[in-house]
């Protein structure tokens, strides 16, 4: 690359400093820039190789063709020269050439063209030592991103992260970019015979992560406040490590999620706790004031680590309201939270389900003739359940009534995958059945799942309509007392309700010839009392009652008075207003917001003209039913105090996003799923959840040569 302009005798670089612009990629206009240059031998070089080495100063270019940030506009072509212009058509110097041509051969000697490969190595014999090792240090950022975006593991199918980057995914892309003419790259090659060492690749993932990180906190910084939402934990190289996202509405006053990275979950306590919070300010730059949302994902065995974290949160930040998040339904987001065996065995084997008949639609047709088989003389309901284990139904708001209702099908099937008589499974599948089998006949499983279906019952109205259209989560707002009297109602008489649901999961255990006893695991640490212990009373005390407790005690922090008020502030959208045909504005609940919004002394006026805008609608009008569509309104912009609410109310992560902006989630969900688990990286999957955020190479080349000054020591890694 070359550091001064490729313009003949220009002078900017000497007595009026410029910026330095790139040759454009686009052949057209890197053609038009080489014609104005007035340079013949720049004619043979393809627009790659201009586009790497050689570059144009602002002198040449019109003002209007600059951005006032220095940034050459797209469709810039250099317009300014000291010199004349120059002949159309590539005929540059033409006559000159020409007789330069004639004299030579009149000497009885031919000019031979040089290839564009001759061309590009000298260009690279040509570049200053430090503009080379630049050029050299994008070639291989190139490459990772690209392994990042595509999501290519670094190592082979059959390599390790051990094994070095000999026979890599990375070495076979840098050998096949040498191959097609980066001669910087081949330089290097011939002089260290590598590329790249395994060291300074963990060096390179590391500066990405950080240059990702910094863009990520500038676009959420420029667009205000946020919520922090963290998902179940995952396994990457033997540790564990939490999923991070951030919401916000972006500048077009569309909501969005974004995956930040990974933090390492490991420790206890408040250790931990501060230990994660420090990492996210500290090392991401993220400013926790802005916070005004929590959501997180958990299973029970890491339960009371994230719930410490949360408190440290809540405590630290306490304008951060703690939620739902709406990726996972409430009923499900409860069952996982609680660390009691018999609702972890039902919750994994309900991933072990999903995952089984996901194989191969052949195991779905195998329980779907099950299902025939337990309703002969019920065919809507036969159909009806059929279609429903089309879906992910683990995942619904109905799971537990569901699982109840195909048990019996879901063992006839597993079974019968496992006899494997008819030898139409491979070992793995029948190997998985067996391990679903054991789990749905084991009489812990049938009374865990019996006392969720019944607990649950009565939460699953509530949670689908939180989690619903905005019509219904203003609803569900103003239901949640009812809900939290009804589990009381449970509470204060578990005595009662616990024989009845004994009753049920005895009843189902014995047409499925399960024998009613306590857990194994229980008996082995009380062998003295073994004897007295009765499977009713067991489950009572270790299952019935700490799980209704549990529901109780969730709802309550899930859904505190501030969030209620938040989520009745749905009625600010204008279909809400118009079909609860209110008269009077619910101030009290916008008044969660007062702190937030630019002028809390008009908020009164300003809502009530708000109100009377939506509150009667036109003939054949279509009212926004949704914030999505709210936020989009061109008269939003006149409202400052209802755009603010709205923005507050969009982040919050009870409310699902639309599908055009639940993209990282599901993305994430994806790479995680796909990617096999002796794969997986950190860095990578950030690049892949990251790949729009636009890269500057020189910046990030900037940015690496600052933190690894030393740049002799580190290639010789």
């Amino acid at each position: 690359m070359q550091n001064r302009c490729a313009v003949p005798n220009c002078t900017s670089n000497i007595s009026d400093p410029q910026p330095l612009f790139r040759f454009p990629h686009d052949p057209e206009r890197s053609k038009k820039w080489v014609e104005k240059c007035q340079r013949q031998d720049l004619t043979d070089k393809s627009p790659d190789q201009l586009y790497r080495y050689y570059r144009l100063c602002g002198k040449h270019f019109e003002a209007s063709s600059i951005h006032s940030s220095a940034v050459l506009k797209d469709d810039a072509v250099p317009t300014i020269f000291d010199v004349p212009s120059q002949p159309q058509n590539g005929q540059v110097k033409r006559s000159k050439e020409t007789a330069k041509d004639d004299k030579t051969e009149s000497k009885g000697r031919k000019k031979m063209k040089k290839s564009p490969a001759e061309t590009a190595k000298e260009d690279v014999q040509a570049l200053p030592e430090e503009e080379e090792y630049k050029e050299y240090l994008k070639s291989l950022f190139e490459v990772l991103i690209l392994l990042g975006e595509q999501s290519i593991p670094l190592t082979g199918p059959g390599g390790n992260k051990e094994d070095g980057l000999g026979s890599s995914n990375f070495q076979a892309l840098l050998e096949h970019r040498m191959n097609c003419g980066d001669e910087v790259l081949k330089k290097r090659y011939e002089v260290n015979k590598e590329c790249c060492s395994t060291a300074q690749l963990s060096q390179f993932i590391e500066v990405l992560e950080k240059y990702i990180h910094g863009k990520l906190m500038e676009e959420v910084k420029q667009n205000g406040f946020f919520s922090l939402l963290t998902d179940d934990l995952v396994k990457i190289s033997g540790e564990w490590y939490l999923p991070v996202f951030l919401r916000y509405v972006d500048q077009s006053n569309c909501q969005r999620e974004r995956f930040v990275g990974f933090l390492s979950f490991e420790g206890d306590g408040d250790v931990l706790a501060e230990k994660l919070l420090s990492e996210m300010i500290d090392k991401w730059g993220l400013d926790m004031g802005q916070c005004r949302g929590l959501a997180h994902s958990y299973s029970g065995t890491h339960f009371s680590k994230i719930k410490t974290f949360a408190a440290k949160l809540m405590e630290r930040y306490p304008m951060a309201v703690l939620t739902l998040r709406s990726t996972h339904t409430l009923n499900v987001t409860l069952a996982n939270g609680m660390a009691l065996s018999g609702v972890q065995l039902v919750m994994s084997t309900f991933k072990k389900i999903e995952s089984f008949f996901s194989q191969s639609s052949l195991l779905q047709l195998e329980l779907e003739h099950a299902i025939s088989i337990f309703f002969p003389d019920k065919e809507d309901k036969a159909k009806e359940l059929k279609e429903i284990c089309r879906t992910a139904w683990t995942r619904r708001h109905d799971a537990f009534e569901v699982a109840v209702e195909i048990l019996e099908a879901l063992l006839l099937c597993v079974d019968s995958v496992h006899d494997n008589e008819d030898m139409r499974w491979n070992d793995q599948v029948t190997h998985s059945a067996l391990e679903i089998s054991k789990a749905l006949a084991d009489f812990e499983f049938v009374m865990a799942l019996v006392v969720l279906k019944n607990t649950m019952t009565l939460t699953r109205a509530f949670g689908k309509n939180v989690q619903g259209k905005a019509t219904d989560a203003h609803f569900a707002a103003t239901s949640l007392k009812a809900v939290l009297h009804s589990l009381k109602e449970v509470s204060d008489n578990i005595d009662v309700y616990h024989e009845f649901w004994n009753d049920e999961a005895v009843n189902l255990a014995a047409a499925m010839e399960i024998p009613v006893k306590v857990p194994r695991s229980f008996l082995r640490k009380h062998q003295s009392q073994s004897g007295s212990i009765q499977p009713e009373s067991y489950y009572k005390e270790h299952l019935s009652v700490p799980v209704v407790t549990h529901v109780i005690k969730e709802l309550n922090e899930l859904f505190c008075e501030d969030h209620l008020k938040a989520l009745r502030c749905l009625s600010l959208v204008p279909a809400v207003i118009e079909q609860h045909k209110s008269t009077e504005p619910e101030e009290e609940s916008v008044q969660v917001f007062k702190n937030d919004i630019p002028n809390a002394g008009t908020l009164s006026a300003e809502l009530h003209c708000w109100w009377v805008k939506w509150s009667k609608k036109g003939k054949g009008e279509v009212l926004p039913s949704s914030l999505h569509e709210t936020l989009q309104l061109a008269d939003v912009k006149f409202f400052p105090n209802m755009l603010a609410a709205l923005r507050l109310l969009s982040i919050l992560p009870t409310l699902a996003l639309e599908d055009s902006c639940d993209v990282a989630y599901k993305r994430f969900q994806m790479y995680m799923e796909n990617m096999p688990d002796k794969f997986k990286s950190k860095g990578l999957t950030l690049l892949n959840m990251n790949y729009d955020v636009g890269y500057d190479l020189d910046a990030v080349v900037e940015a690496y040569m600052k933190t690894y000054p030393d740049k002799e020591e580190v290639s010789s890694q």
